[in-house]
């Protein structure tokens, strides 16, 4: 597992947030999803490797479906050997052993789970979010985030959602109302996002 360093930080005070990406992508409109959540979780993974190199910890936060008593096991059964169109996302982007893992019953990654109090343990003031449904699950995990206080890298690259209008909608109102970058992945390195922190 991750640990923060020894002053109790995790390094640059960042986490990277993994939204929804454990998900059978089978549901009205899913069709739509599957190429941007396929090109996403390319970035996502090129991402998780940078962080790993930077050891940045790693949270996966995933909605339960409806589903209550599904623990991350349990979710990642849900997808894995099913034949659910999902199964491509979780070859790419499978929580490992090591990863956080927050169960969510809502949108928001904040919203009754132990998010809230895991980052602080973690040290982390800043995050990076990725994941699906950009103008839905990130978006509302972002404006709970900027409530917090918590700075924000929503690389453009990293997050999806059915219609292109709206995730362009979604990355707008992150970058203008809740002070977020938005730059893609490819274009902004990790150590570069890590030494900006103050």
């Amino acid at each position: 597992m991750t640990e923060p360093t020894s002053d109790g930080h995790a390094p640059g005070k960042t986490a990277l947030l993994v939204i929804d990406m454990v998900n059978t992508l089978e549901f009205e409109g899913a069709e739509q999803l599957d190429r941007p959540a396929e090109r996403a979780a390319k970035g996502i993974r090129a991402l998780r490797d940078e962080a790993d190199r930077c050891g940045v910890p790693v949270i996966y936060a995933n909605d339960n479906f409806g589903e209550w008593h599904l623990d991350r096991a349990g979710l990642v059964e849900r997808v894995e050997g099913t034949g659910a169109r999902g199964q491509s996302l979780l070859d790419q982007v499978r929580p490992r052993e090591d990863d956080f893992f927050v169960v969510k019953p809502q949108s928001s990654a904040f919203y009754a789970t132990t998010l809230p109090a895991l980052l602080p343990r973690l040290g982390a003031s800043r995050l990076i979010l990725t994941g699906v449904a950009a103008d839905i699950c990130v978006l509302f995990t972002a404006a709970d985030a900027h409530m917090r206080e918590y700075e924000l890298w929503v690389p453009s690259d990293c997050v999806a959602g059915e219609d292109t209008q709206r995730t362009d909608w979604a990355l707008e109102i992150m970058r203008n109302s809740m002070g977020a970058d938005t730059a893609a992945s490819s274009d902004l390195p990790l150590e570069d996002w890590l030494a900006r922190a103050g």
